[in-house]
């Protein structure tokens, strides 16, 4: 796989460069609520932007349908990747001087972009690589997809991996072929249903699963407990009776709360009470793990070698409950482990609660990637570079 330094070896000063990030973050109208992922950006463009390449950022901004969405316009990124860089970032669709960037406005407002058809992705691929001489893939969010400015135009270009796609699948590499036992994974957010391959195959790798958040309930109700109003699956339940046979069948530890935070309702400021797994009562819903939970969470982590966390233990956009995913958070920077947090909403807690982003070994800006390579799936965006 060549990199980002081959290519700035090779020199880049006057050429144009297409570089793919990852710019998908979070909206509050025209205001960024977690730049995080535009952060991660800055490191590869600035290094081609020094060594005087005329940089053309391509990136995606939500689901749009059909065509232009003013709502999942990049302006807003273009004005913030400017200030992170400290020159103008363009919004458009050409190449300006030397040592300039211009951000494409979304490439999902062009269907061919997530076209299941190859000739339509091709025809999109090819106007992109008409524009640049080379093409370096930076973001790790989208390599799980067979998408035109993933995949496609990687093959129509002499292509590189960016520093942060590089870093990234070396974590992912330690995970699977450099790994230190124990090796625990924490799974939380919202449906069992989001993560089946990805329990599937972790039973066969981890010492220890340990299962929070709205997925937890379902393993609950598998069990034989009630779990009140609280988010359930019940679609699922087969499926996770099968998880906790596999699990004892292969010595796994797999680990489910034990108290809640039972709420009177789906709110910031809603009542609730501390209540033991077997006894959640049928009017509350269970919006956070309790306080023996995160004691027993934090001590089945403190012994861990290897820690890959995905998925929030709570609704912890609500103060009141995000104590949980705090407390997971707090007890992997305290940890001796490579931890891995694999990104998507976990990533954006670390970031909301105010935790260390250097208390983790690696914070991923690809959760859908992450799980897509721990499921044993291969990622196209990578696979192209590779080949």
């Amino acid at each position: 796989m060549k990199t980002l330094d081959d290519l700035l070896a090779e020199g880049v000063s006057g050429r144009r460069v297409l570089v793919r990030a990852d710019l998908n973050v979070p909206l509050d109208g025209d205001k960024i609520t977690d730049d995080g992922r535009v952060r991660a950006s800055v490191p590869t463009i600035k290094k081609l932007v020094d060594a005087g390449a005329r940089v053309l950022v391509a990136a995606h901004l939500g689901r749009p349908k059909g065509g232009p969405d003013p709502k999942f316009s990049l302006a807003p990124v273009a004005r913030r990747l400017g200030e992170l860089l400290g020159q103008p970032v363009e919004l458009g669709t050409e190449t300006a001087g030397d040592g300039s960037v211009v951000l494409l406005e979304n490439i999902r407002f062009d269907p061919r972009e997530t076209s299941k058809d190859e000739a339509e992705r091709g025809a999109l691929a090819d106007e992109l690589a008409a524009k640049a001489d080379a093409f370096v893939s930076d973001g790790f969010g989208v390599v799980h997809r067979k998408q035109a400015s993933v995949y496609d135009v990687a093959q129509r270009l002499p292509h590189y991996a960016g520093g942060l796609v590089l870093a990234e699948v070396q974590v992912l590499h330690k995970l699977t072929e450099d790994l230190q036992r124990p090796y625990v994974v924490v799974l939380g957010g919202a449906k069992v249903s989001d993560k089946l391959g990805v329990i599937a195959n972790l039973l066969t790798k981890v010492d220890r699963l340990l299962i929070g958040g709205g997925m937890a309930y379902t393993f609950l109700k598998a069990q034989g407990h009630e779990v009140g109003q609280s988010l359930l699956q019940e679609d699922q339940i087969e499926q996770v009776l099968g998880f906790l046979e596999q699990a004892r069948e292969r010595g796994v530890e797999l680990v489910l709360p034990v108290d809640f935070l039972a709420a009177t309702g789906f709110s910031a400021d809603a009542e609730f009470d501390v209540v033991p797994f077997d006894a959640i009562p049928a009017d509350r819903e269970c919006l956070d793990i309790g306080p023996k939970t995160r004691e027993l969470f934090a001590a089945k982590l403190a012994d861990a070698r290897t820690v890959f966390w995905n998925g929030p233990m709570g609704v912890f956009e609500f103060e009141a409950f995000s104590g949980g995913t705090r407390a997971v958070a707090e007890a992997l920077v305290a940890s001796d482990a490579f931890t891995v947090v694999g990104g998507g909403d976990s990533a954006a807690a670390v970031r909301a609660l105010g935790l260390p982003e250097d208390g983790f070994s690696h914070i991923s800006t690809g959760g859908g990637a992450s799980l897509e390579f721990l499921e044993g799936k291969e990622l196209p965006g990578v696979s192209v570079l590779e080949g």
